[in-house]
């Protein structure tokens, strides 16, 4: 179950890519990959917490390096926190 630096990659552009998935569903972007690395990590925790409090199906998991990743779930957890922090930041233009 030892990860390596490819597993590592792969995971942070699932991340990323579930991220970005995520604040285009909100429609709310700040900032470049980095960023959706970040908010797909969020994501995924903030979802899979979601989903185990609510008793709901982890949907879709994606396994790279012994690790489950939840891509949908993540998409989800990245959404919700994109707008709290949306909503948080205000709107400036």
């Amino acid at each position: 179950m030892n990860m390596t630096f490819i597993d590592l990659i792969l995971l942070l552009i699932v991340a990323g890519i579930c991220g970005a998935i995520g604040q285009a569903i909100v429609g709310f972007s700040r900032g470049g990959f980095l960023v959706s690395i970040a908010v797909g990590f969020i994501g995924a925790l903030l979802g899979f917490w979601l989903a185990r409090v609510l008793n709901l199906p982890i949907l879709w998991t994606i396994s790279i390096g012994g690790t489950e990743f939840p891509v949908i779930w993540s998409i989800i957890g990245g959404a919700l926190f994109i707008a709290v922090i949306h909503l948080i930041s205000g709107r400036t233009r």
